[in-house]
């Protein structure tokens, strides 16, 4: 993402920072290209694991064409899906966190290629679109239900 959508999408993230001005100053200056922001003001993240998460993604794609945003840590280890305020709050899932009010998380510039291990598999537009939990939740059970079985266990 380029030009005024990463613009938008940067006045959209830095919004919700204590001090706005000086989280856009900190994702020009970061070699990393990433802020610490909170979380609950404008939306929640729903972390996913990467096993779970990328399967949901595909299902997501498919049930609502373009999900909110969506980032990836370092190794595809975890993903975090963007939904709205409050969400956490009454989510239960077995292997699923999720940073709300009173939680921190570390985001990449919109616009730039992140180095710092975390970085958007769908970038936020800048219009504030979030994923509609309801068919995340419908994606996630799908998915899961097409993940391999240990038979181990």
């Amino acid at each position: 993402m380029t030009g005024s959508g990463a613009k938008t999408a940067v006045e959209w993230l830095a919004s919700v920072a204590p001090n706005p001005e000086a989280c856009r100053r900190e994702w020009e200056r970061n070699p990393l290209g990433i802020a610490l922001l909170p979380a609950g003001r404008r939306w929640d993240v729903l972390i996913v694991p990467g096993e779970l998460g990328y399967p949901t993604l595909e299902v997501l794609g498919r049930l609502t064409g373009r999900p909110g945003p969506v980032l990836a840590d370092f190794g595809d280890i975890r993903m975090g899906f963007f939904v709205p305020p409050g969400t956490v709050e009454g989510w239960l899932g077995t292997g699923i966190r999720g940073a709300g009010r009173g939680s921190w998380i570390v985001v990449p510039h919109p616009g730039r290629a992140g180095g710092g291990g975390v970085r958007w598999l769908i970038p936020p537009d800048g219009s504030g679109t979030l994923t509609d939990p309801v068919p995340l939740e419908l994606a996630m059970h799908e998915a899961a239900a097409a993940l391999p079985r240990d038979e181990s266990e």
